[in-house]
């Protein structure tokens, strides 16, 4: 390698590892999401188990994220990079040798605290070897490219893998794809940090992840049992303490991990909000989807897959052209408008059935890629843009997190709100089919109990197509609550937008390139965020 091509070789380097480990911190998402009913089936899971399998994931990515992207500023992003692969690899490998729920919950939040590392240090690791701020804008787009391939080829690399294999399979190709990226990275990365920058925050990290996951805890296991249950009340009041304290630790705080002066900004406030209400009707939407898909159509993976992609490709086609309308439309008509689409795509899915075609699912689920093209891209961009220049990059992270917070809520409270309305309504479709007595005990005994999905496993004879059926129509009617649900969540979204977004007055101009990472955001619905990526890291992430 001669010095005058070292440094561009270098940077090529960098951008194929930071490519590689976004990759690596993506694909969870949509491979596990869609292959949520054979998991269920294989392992004979309740739908409240099924709700911890994704946030199992989610959650660690909600509430480490800030708090790995400062670690990497301290003591180096290398370090944490590696750290990320490394854990992505081992809680793939764990899931991959799972016997039962509990150990896949492990390794998925074992590959969740890979994710957190990793999303903050690639981005911060090429804002270190390409200091150009146009040429950096180059490789973030091609960084986001990866992203998004992950969340599309996932559902099709799972659907391939069911179709032959056994659904542990579907973590192999992380683990060595992470030993790989581990070895390769440590030898040809240049380390990085950003000291005196930022201090580690522990007692605003601690008292975050104590409210979130109790939080997320009381609502899966109070829909699972009852919100009455002691252990359910205690979990909520713990979240509540938890989030309470968590105010009190951050005004006090000389370093807090959220400064929460950003919530003077009507802007910032809105679009912070309408992340996480949005991602927590969305990403809930999804997976009671996937269940449908799976349970009700009984469709492979792979034809699951199908149908999923379509709102991935409906906002990566429309991603680059939304992008640039973000500074010449007003946000005020963008991100509600994106938000009444994705509103109405929702309502017009309540009268799916059992025999819903692929055509008639994809142009409505198509329509909702388009509704959140026009919502996710300008997202984050706003949020930075309203608040002074030196709370930039908090911003865009504060942000993020609280899109992850509603991630991690959607499984939750519309996976709570299915069971529900599944289990009531089950007897009456039961009574429907001319069932009677000792049958309609016993499988809405087992509904009550192991959730509806484990009627499945019953052996009632002649019996069993019409259980079935009557199965169907109960799944049916919770995922039309889920929908309309979801629907009203994006909907309030909406009018939260038309109430306090406004086009920005603060020029934010710079931003740590810790939280650069941030600024495109998880997109836990996959969806990829390449414009935005590109114009905001690329003009205001420098080192």
């Amino acid at each position: 390698m001669t010095k005058a091509n070292a440094p561009q070789e270098r940077r090529a380097a960098t951008l194929v590892m930071a490519c590689l480990g976004v990759f690596v911190a993506y694909l969870p998402v949509t491979t596990v999401s869609v292959s949520l009913p054979a998991i269920q089936r294989a392992l004979d899971a309740s739908t409240s188990q099924l709700s911890w399998v994704s946030d199992a994931f989610v959650l660690p990515m909600a509430a480490l994220i800030l708090t790995a992207g400062v670690f990497g500023d301290v003591h180096g992003r290398k370090k944490v990079y590696l750290a990320g692969l490394a854990l992505s690899g081992l809680g793939s490998f764990v899931a991959l040798c799972a016997q039962n729920i509990q150990t896949v919950w492990a390794g998925q939040a074992l590959a969740g605290l890979g994710s957190a590392a990793l999303l903050p240090t690639t981005l911060a690791l090429i804002s270190h070897a390409v200091p150009d701020p146009r040429e950096r804008g180059k490789y973030i787009g091609l960084w986001a490219t990866a992203l998004s391939a992950a969340l599309a080829v996932g559902p099709v690399i799972a659907g391939t893998v069911l179709d032959h294999f056994a659904w542990r399979w579907i973590y192999l190709l992380s683990v060595p794809v992470s030993l790989v990226a581990v070895g390769i990275g440590a030898k040809v990365l240049t380390d990085s940090r950003a000291p005196g920058s930022r201090r580690l925050d522990w007692p605003g990290q601690i008292t975050a992840a104590l409210a979130i996951t109790a939080l997320v805890y009381g609502i899966i296991e109070g829909g699972a049992t009852s919100f009455t249950d002691v252990k359910v009340m205690v979990a909520l009041f713990t979240a509540a303490v938890g989030a309470v304290a968590f105010v009190l630790v951050e005004r006090h705080s000389p370093s807090p991990m959220l400064d929460l002066t950003l919530f003077r900004s009507p802007a910032f406030t809105a679009t912070t909000l309408i992340a996480m209400i949005s991602f927590l009707g969305l990403i809930g939407f999804f997976f009671a989807l996937s269940l449908y898909l799976g349970m009700v159509q009984q469709l492979s993976t792979l034809d699951a897959a199908w149908r999923l992609l379509m709102v991935s490709l409906s906002t990566l086609v429309l991603g680059a052209p939304v992008g640039r309308l973000v500074h010449r439309v007003s946000p005020r008509v963008l991100i509600p408008g994106g938000l009444l689409i994705s509103s109405a795509a929702l309502l017009s899915l309540t009268d799916i059935g059992v025999d819903t075609s692929f055509g008639s699912l994809a142009w409505r689920l198509a329509l909702l890629g388009l509704g959140m093209a026009f919502v996710i891209t300008p997202m984050t961009a706003i949020a930075v843009s309203s608040v002074p220049f030196h709370q930039a990059g908090m911003a865009a992270a504060g942000n993020n997190a609280f899109r992850q917070v509603g991630a991690a809520l959607g499984p939750a409270v519309l996976g709570t709100l299915l069971t529900a309305k599944a289990v009531d309504s089950l007897q009456g479709h039961l009574t429907d089919a001319g069932l009677t007595g000792q049958t309609v005990r016993q499988v809405t005994a087992v509904a009550d109990h192991d959730g509806i999905g484990a009627v499945a496993g019953l052996d009632l004879g002649a019996d069993m197509p019409r259980v079935l059926g009557a199965v169907s129509q109960a799944f049916l009617d919770g995922l039309h609550l889920c929908l309309i649900v979801s629907a009203v969540l994006t909907l309030f979204a909406a009018v939260l937008g038309a109430l306090l977004l406004r086009r920005p007055q603060h020029a934010s101009p710079v931003a740590e390139p810790r939280d650069a990472a941030a600024v495109t955001g998880p997109v836990a619905a996959g969806v990829p965020q390449q414009q935005e990526v590109a114009s905001l890291a690329g003009n205001r992430v420098r080192e």
